[in-house]
Formats: C-alpha cells, structure tokens, sequence
C-alpha cells in the first residue's frame, strides 16, 4: 500500500499517529514536537521536515485544522472530528496486532 493510501485505509504511519494523537489540545510544532518526545522518553523524535510534511497531509486529509488565527511560522493545529475518529479506529487496530504476536509468541512459548 502506499503511504498516501494509508488514510484511506484508516491506518495511520506512526508519524501520524503521534502528531494526531497531541493534537487532542491544540499545539504549535515545536510543541508537537517537544510532547511527542515527552510522551515517549525520548524514543520518539519527530524531525521537523517530516512533522511539517505529515501536518501538510494530515490538514490535506480533514484529520486536523489550524486552530486560531496562527502568526507567521507559529500556527497552531487541533485534530477534528474525523481525526480523533480515525485515531481511536487505528489504536484498535494496533492493540489487535499486539494481541497477535502476544498470542503467537505464547503459543511458541516465548516471552
């Protein structure tokens, strides 16, 4: 599938999953940014390039709306309706593939 097909699908990449998943209150990018990071211990960075071009998709999509007039460079996004929505399916969908391997890794009796 391609990666401009994943919303369609109601699958998220994990660079979306993240920026939707911050957007429940609005932000800046450099707020994304420093929550994603925060939220994950640091496991996560999200690279300015990619948050920008994945914000640029996201809007393009309806998942999320510039919040407020916005100034300059700092224009602040919130995730609409249709974003928390499709958030919410593709946690499902993730928590149905980590039942998977856990099952799978059981059965094979494996930790």
């Amino acid at each position: 599938m391609a990666r401009g097909e994943t919303f369609e699908a109601g699958e998220l990449t994990d660079t979306s999953f993240y920026i939707l998943l911050t957007l429940q209150q609005a932000r800046h990018g450099y707020l994304i940014m420093q929550k994603i990071e925060e939220l994950t211990n640091g496991k996560v960075s999200i690279g300015p390039a990619s948050m920008y071009t994945t914000i640029k998709k996201l809007l393009n999509a309806g998942l999320i709306k510039q919040y407020g007039e916005g100034s300059g460079k700092r224009k602040t996004y919130i995730a609409t309706a249709s974003g928390v929505h499709l958030l919410k399916r593709d946690i499902k969908r993730r928590e149905s593939m980590l039942a998977h391997a856990k099952l799978i890794f059981n059965e094979e009796g494996e930790q």
